[in-house]
C-alpha cells in the first residue's frame, strides 16, 4: 500500500520545491519527461512512490509527469528530501550538468 505523507509534510516540502528550487524541478522535468518541452516546472504533490510535477511550456499548455523514487518506496518524511536528491542528481547526469554539493 502506496504510503500517504500528511498535508504538513506535503506543504513544506511543496513550499521548499517550489520556492527554493525550481530550477531543480525543471531538470528533473526535463530529465524524466525530455520530449515535454518544459520552460517552467512545479512540483504538485508525492507519496511513498514517488513525486508529482508539471511541465509547462513555451505555449502555456502543461504535461503532468509522474516520476518513481530512485530508491524505491518510502515512508518517513527524511526519506524524501533523500529521495529528490537522487532525482536531482540523476536529471543532471541524464543531462550532462554537473550537479552542486549538497549540504
Amino acid at each position: 500500500m502506496t504510503h500517504r505523507f500528511d498535508d504538513a509534510a506535503l506543504a513544506g516540502v511543496l513550499r521548499h520545491m517550489n520556492g527554493d528550487h525550481s530550477d531543480d524541478n525543471l531538470l528533473i522535468v526535463r530529465a524524466f519527461a525530455p520530449e515535454s518541452g518544459a520552460v517552467a516546472a512545479t512540483m504538485t504533490g508525492f507519496d511513498g512512490d514517488g513525486g508529482d510535477w508539471v511541465a509547462q511550456r513555451a505555449d502555456g499548455s502543461s504535461q503532468p509527469l509522474r516520476v518513481s523514487w530512485p530508491g524505491g518506496p518510502i515512508a518517513e518524511r527524511p526519506e524524501v528530501r533523500r529521495e529528490i536528491v537522487a532525482l536531482y542528481d540523476e536529471a543532471c547526469r541524464r543531462l550532462g550538468v554537473t550537479p552542486r554539493a549538497h549540504a
